[in-house]
Parts: structure tokens; sequence; C-alpha cells
């Protein structure tokens, strides 16, 4: 299993709420932020998961294709960022 999504589970995170933060995020980066604060996420819990996420970004890729999402609508929401159009 993801380690992101493992440390979701452990705090107790339903699969519904795993599924619509990885959705949130491969539609809207920024949105998904606002999502997490919403989740009550302690923060030594967010900055583990950060903390993967920044030694592996691969692990974001791994999850949304283990949720079965679709990864290219966060690759168009990247590009959407940095140029400025989100």
């Amino acid at each position: 299993m993801n380690p992101i999504i493992q440390i979701l589970k452990e705090l107790n995170i339903s699969d519904e709420k795993i599924g619509e933060l990885f959705q949130a995020l491969t539609e809207n980066p920024m949105m998904a932020m606002a999502f997490i604060g919403q989740l009550g996420i302690p923060p030594e819990k967010l900055q583990a998961i950060m903390s993967l996420v920044m030694a592996d970004p691969g692990l974001i890729e791994q999850a949304v294709n283990e949720l079965g999402l679709d990864f290219s609508k966060v690759e168009e929401a990247k590009a959407k960022l940095k140029s400025g159009d989100a």
C-alpha cells in the first residue's frame, strides 16, 4: 500500500475522504490544500506525509494510480500552476 494512503488510514480517514483528497489534488492542487486542512490531520503526521512526498514525489502518482484516478490531470494542474492560469 502507498505510504501516504497508509498514514491517512492510520488516522482513521475514510476511503471516501482519501479518494476525495486525491481527486481534488488531480483537479486543483490549491483546493486540495484546503481539503487537507478540513481533515484535521495532526501537524506531525502532515509533516511526515510532506517529507515522504519531498523525498519521493512519485508517491503521489503511485497513490493516484492505486486509487484508480487519472494522473494526467495532476500534470495538467501542475502546468496551469506554473503558467499562472490556476
